[in-house]
């Protein structure tokens, strides 16, 4: 990890157990530190004043005010502090009013851990993309305006946004794996799913190793960054 300052974190969740397990979730994360809960709305709001996190992971329903509210309320008095809705609400409109509010993305509950790190990481480059930047080159716009989804701004031109989640899926859980492995996981050929592999390297979501054995060429094996 780089030497780039942690981002702080309030959760916002009125089930403690829950709160508890998004806590211990973020703390794994690089570059992230939970420094405060909060269980209702109004305490959010006092909290996110108080403590001025760089990201709220946000429930939809909380005992007096929604989620939604609360995100309206910071955007309407100017605090652009990032959002992330982390919620059982599937319902259209409340994921539009989300988008619609600036969250920067809507996590459905319950998830996995790897599913909030790669949003975690995703939005920890987004949020450095500008920091001591005076004048912006494209690639420093493209990182902000582009979707937070599973991690990866920008996919080359033949690559797909949902066959790229399915091989990183494929690696989810600590798993290593060569091309061939996840080609057929995924149903792809070896060829496709190295480019996607190749591409998360290049990004540094994932790393590889060369594994020796017989003769012939190494085989490339590809995991998760930690």
């Amino acid at each position: 990890m780089t030497d780039d300052p942690e981002l702080t974190v309030l959760v916002v969740d009125d089930d403690f157990m829950v709160a508890s397990i998004h806590t211990r979730f973020v703390e794994r994360s690089p570059g992230y530190r939970v420094v405060g809960t909060a269980a209702t709305g109004a305490t959010a709001l006092s909290e996110i004043d108080r403590l001025v996190p760089d990201l709220v992971l946000l429930d939809v329903h909380l005992p007096d005010i929604s989620g939604i509210e609360v995100l309206r309320r910071l955007r309407g008095a100017g605090n652009d502090v990032g959002v992330l809705v982390v919620t059982a609400a599937r319902e259209a409109d409340t994921v539009r009013a989300a988008a619609a509010a600036g969250a920067a993305h809507y996590l459905v509950k319950p998830f996995e851990y790897d599913d909030l790190a790669t949003r975690l990481a995703a939005f920890r480059r987004t949020h450095r993309a500008l920091t001591g930047v005076d004048r912006a080159g494209q690639d420093d716009i493209d990182a902000v305006f582009a979707p937070l989804g599973t991690g990866r701004e920008l996919l080359p031109k033949g690559l797909s946004a949902e066959t790229a989640e399915a091989v990183l899926a494929a690696l989810g859980g600590g798993r290593e794996a060569s091309a061939s492995e996840c080609a057929e996981e995924v149903g792809l050929s070896r060829v496709s799913a190295r480019r996607y592999l190749e591409h998360f390297v290049a990004r540094g979501q994932a790393v590889v190793r060369l594994q020796y054995g017989g003769s012939g060429r190494p085989e490339r094996r590809y995991r998760l960054r930690d």
